[in-house]
């Protein structure tokens, strides 16, 4: 999910999955695969690069712990 903004300046959301294709006239449009249309404040430039951002996090290896995880120690 990505954080944009409508021309209005009211905030949203969006799943850029949805996302078939940006244009630029010169207004950023975007037109899902849901055939709705949204108009945002954002460059294309930049809704791509918050795309690529986001999708760099959810597909990111996992971090290592800060303390690895100890054993138990053997039973005499």
């Amino acid at each position: 999910m990505i954080r944009l903004t409508r021309l209005n300046h009211v905030p949203l959301v969006l799943n850029s999955d949805l996302i078939e294709h940006i244009d630029v006239t010169p207004d950023t449009v975007i037109t899902l695969t849901t055939g709705q249309i949204l108009r945002v404040r954002e460059s294309a430039e930049e809704v791509v690069e918050r795309i690529v951002e986001f999708r760099r996090r959810v597909f990111a290896a996992p971090e290592e712990p800060a303390v690895p995880p100890q054993l138990p120690e053997e039973l005499d």
